[in-house]
């Protein structure tokens, strides 16, 4: 499967999996819905990468893990024109095709191999550089700026716990009481 490699499995077509795991963008919607799935999960994975490869952002994306799976789940994403103005319709209907939440409607790996696209039959001539590049920018945007809020939440909450330390150790009258016989 294509997941982080440590949690990888060899399987083949009468392998049912059970195991919740995987990047939350990247995760298909059956893996989510925890009934178990197949290999069915990592076409689902290349639409996700094929998709961000023609972009620069990814096509589910939410700062809430619990909305984003939501999303997973329904299968939404969108062709923003202001990124996907200079790609292929093939290119787009490869996508969908592979991020079809119904695993059993999605493309095989055969399939996908076999699509015009792929083939090279209806590849756009148009440099998606720009494109790419932009959407990349304000995608790892959002990320950092994720990040960042939570650095800044970690070093306020370390900042509280040092200065109340500081507080109990300085605190007039909070000796340690002995007893005279």
């Amino acid at each position: 499967m294509i997941t982080d490699f440590g949690l990888s499995k060899l399987a083949n077509d009468a392998t049912h999996l059970t195991t919740a795991c995987g990047t939350p963008g990247y995760v298909a919607p059956e893996v989510l819905r925890q009934k178990g799935y197949g290999k069915e999960v990592d076409m689902w994975s290349v639409g996700v990468i094929t998709y961000i490869l023609l972009c620069g952002y990814p096509p589910f994306y939410d700062e809430d893990q619990a909305s984003l799976f939501e999303t997973i789940i329904r299968g939404h994403f969108e062709f923003h024109a202001e990124y996907w103005g200079g790609v292929s319709e093939s290119a787009k209907d490869l996508i969908r095709k592979l991020l079809t939440v119904d695993p059993k409607k999605r493309l095989t790996a055969k399939e996908a191999l076999q699509h015009p696209w792929v083939s090279g039959n209806d590849a756009s001539q148009i440099d998606l550089l720009k494109n790419v590049s932009s959407g990349m920018q304000r995608y790892t945007g959002k990320k950092f700026r994720a990040i960042a809020r939570g650095v800044i939440m970690v070093n306020r909450l370390k900042n509280m716990s040092q200065a109340q330390s500081q507080a109990q150790v300085q605190a007039p009258g909070q000796g340690v009481a002995t007893s005279s016989s």
